[in-house]
């Protein structure tokens, strides 16, 4: 049986960082992405809604290979880690109480040999099978650049003691925080499954784009 590929193990410098903030440049990826504003723990709400649509079309290419129409290049995979771009009105950079001020991207990385046409498939597919409406999901490329990043273990609204560390070694680096809000965002990868996972042992990668001054 052929060895099924594994993004977490093969690209351990972009998934497996330490508890202390690591710089890093990070390449080109494709994604399936979904954006939408609101509390992302509402339930049945617009993030609920988004999850669910990704992770449909991120099944449906990898059980291409029991169709008949198998992607050129196909490769069987370990569905990557849920991931999130984060932002917030007026420009902050430190994350509002009220959750319902949230603006995101929920991503999921796609394989290499997915192209527009296999997306589209995998979309059509979802829409036609599962009844959900696919017209949110886009087939997007982000190339990061630099970045610091940091493993978070604790639940989400302990993050900014994480925060606060890749600040601090931003400004000993000869470093500057380059959020924008519009094209470098607050990025986060979801190691752990809320559901299953004590909050106090979550992992969840933290990442800030930056610049060298």
């Amino acid at each position: 049986m052929a060895d099924v590929f594994d993004y977490k193990k093969e690209y351990k410098e972009l998934y497996s960082p330490k508890d202390q903030p690591v710089i890093i440049e990070v390449p080109e990826i494709t994604f399936v992405a979904v954006e939408g504003r609101g509390n992302p723990n509402d339930e049945n709400g617009e993030y609920s809604n988004a999850l669910k649509l990704l992770y449909g079309i991120e099944y449906a290419i990898k059980m291409s290979k029991k169709g008949n129409n198998i992607p050129n290049g196909y490769f069987d995979y370990v569905v990557p880690p849920l991931e999130g771009l984060w932002w917030f009105d007026n420009s902050a950079k430190v994350p509002p109480k009220d959750k319902s001020q949230y603006n995101w991207i929920s991503i999921i990385r796609l394989p290499e040999y997915v192209t527009k046409d296999v997306f589209q498939r995998a979309c059509n597919e979802v829409k036609n099978k599962k009844k959900i409406e696919t017209e949110k999901a886009k087939y997007i490329k982000i190339k990061e650049g630099l970045c610091v990043q940091c493993m978070h273990i604790g639940s989400f609204d302990e993050e900014l003691k994480t925060i606060r560390l890749i600040e601090k070694y931003i400004e000993e680096n000869n470093l500057i925080n380059d959020l924008t809000n519009e094209e470098r965002k607050h990025h986060e990868i979801y190691l752990s499954d809320p559901r299953k996972t004590e909050k106090s042992k979550m992992k969840t990668i933290l990442r800030i784009p930056v610049k060298r001054k």
